[in-house]
């Protein structure tokens, strides 16, 4: 009688009783989450088992945000040559050493470490992974529209340094000071940002 009544019951649960079942849907759900609290405090998730699964948590997200040393001691020495570079001039077009425009800067220094990068700063921004500004870290690509701000992608630097909230810093090829370093809060440069990409991944 049992086995009769529970097939009856799955028949007119797939045959159109899922309105009912919507109806009652928050209300199962409010109860069913009551129950598994109920169910955490039984089973004795005291002060420090709270503790220690945030303790755990925090070491698994920053697990995720780590690199290797072996990745960690690349970005050093891409930045230490993009650094060696300071001061050197602009030259529209140039690829280096002694002069460069801004994808030229780029390219040239990935290319050091056995990266090919495209010619123009438009072409770099379609390659590698694409990364929001908070995910940002060192050696990253960072790019810009350029003098017209209505364009599209017109300038590249390379990310010396960055923050958990976006900010960041970078060495570029500038039209006026040559080889520098900038900051993303600088008005030219916070009203065009356009977005990061990831060259060098784990």
């Amino acid at each position: 009688m049992k086995e009769r009544i529970g097939i009856l019951l799955a028949m007119l649960m797939m045959c159109g009783m899922t309105q009912l079942a919507t109806a009652k849907t928050r209300n199962i759900h409010a109860e069913a989450h009551k129950q598994q609290l109920a169910a955490a405090k039984n089973i004795g998730l005291d002060k420090n088992t709270i503790t220690r699964m945030v303790e755990e948590d925090i070491a698994a997200r920053e697990n995720i945000k780590a690199i290797s040393a072996e990745t960690e001691e690349l970005l050093n020495d891409l930045l230490s040559e993009a650094r060696s570079h300071l001061g050197k001039r602009y030259s529209r077009g140039s690829k280096g050493p002694n002069a460069f425009d801004c994808s030229g800067f780029s390219s040239y220094v990935y290319r050091q470490f056995g990266y090919s990068l495209s010619p123009s700063s438009r072409d770099q921004y379609g390659q590698g992974e694409k990364i929001s500004r908070t995910e940002l870290r060192k050696g990253d690509l960072v790019f810009f529209k350029g003098r017209s701000t209505s364009g599209g992608v017109g300038h590249v630097g390379i990310v010396v340094s960055a923050d958990e909230k976006g900010n960041f810093s970078f060495i570029h090829a500038s039209t006026s000071r040559g080889i520098t370093i900038s900051n993303c809060s600088e008005p030219y440069y916070a009203s065009r940002f356009v977005g990061g990409k990831r060259i060098i991944s784990e």
